[in-house]
């Protein structure tokens, strides 16, 4: 019985999540999961590549809560605000017109819940360090959060 309601919940998320995603700036691959516990929580791993960027992929994880962990805590429609992220340089780089402001722009958002939080990355350009940041952020429309990661990929030529 629970891996029906859980199959039929992981259905109904995955499509919502594929709508949502339509939107983003770029889409991720699902490339890893990593069970944690019992309850079914899941640590899960997605790649996606930099749309103005081209050469450098980043892995993105997170915390996805189970159907039980769900139906325990009765909080449905929400998942942990927990990222973190590794970008590398995977083939030649190339440089889009990317935004060389200090604010960056988003390269990635997916949401961790129905309407009030997302998981997004921004690239921002270090012009003096020839080098493209990463921060991947909790995006929350009332509180803002704490909880970040970074990556670096550094633009030196061999």
């Amino acid at each position: 019985m629970i891996g029906r309601v859980r199959t039929a919940f992981s259905t109904i998320v995955f499509f919502s999540a594929a709508a949502l995603l339509a939107a983003s700036p770029a889409l991720a691959e699902k490339v890893g999961n990593v069970d944690v516990d019992w309850l079914g929580n899941d640590v899960v791993i997605e790649a996606f590549a930099d749309p103005e960027v081209e050469g450098v992929t980043c892995h993105v994880a997170y915390f996805e809560r189970g159907i039980i962990d769900r139906l325990q805590n009765g909080n449905w429609f929400e998942d942990p605000s927990n990222s973190s992220i590794a970008c590398r340089q995977t083939g030649p780089i190339v440089l889009g017109d990317i935004d060389r402001s200090d604010e960056g722009e988003s390269v990635f958002s997916e949401r961790r819940s129905i309407i009030w939080k997302s998981l997004s990355v921004k690239r921002i350009f270090d012009t003096t360090n020839q080098t493209l940041i990463y921060v991947a952020h909790a995006r929350e429309v009332q509180n803002g959060s704490a909880k970040m990661s970074i990556s670096t990929v550094p633009l030196f030529q061999n």
